[in-house]
């Protein structure tokens, strides 16, 4: 996995994508490199769209954060509720109090 975020971190920099490049990133980043991954990532990406395959992945992946944010939203709103109908209740039990002391 590191090898194609070293390719996508390449791309985002705007430097080519070659075998040195790839290796210099993975080296600075500590991860030890292997000749024969590296050339196949090299060869694996040569007709691919980079920045067409980011753009699909972030879509994917924006859908289940956003499906994951609405349930939250929903709760956050009944909350509110439950603590404006707790606030209701407190306030007509405070007016029926006040009735039976005149």
């Amino acid at each position: 996995m590191e090898y194609i975020y070293a390719a996508m971190l390449l791309h985002t920099a705007g430097q080519e994508i070659n075998e040195e490049n790839v290796k210099k990133v993975l080296e600075a980043a500590g991860a030890e490199t292997d000749d024969a991954r590296v050339k196949a990532l090299i060869a694996a990406l040569e007709d691919v769209d980079i920045e067409e395959a980011m753009e699909k992945t972030a879509v994917a992946a924006a859908a289940p954060a956003a499906a994951a944010a609405a349930p939250a939203a929903a709760a956050e709103e009944e909350e509110e509720e439950e603590e404006e109908s707790e606030e209701e209740k407190e306030e007509e039990a405070a007016a029926g109090l006040g009735a039976l002391f005149g």
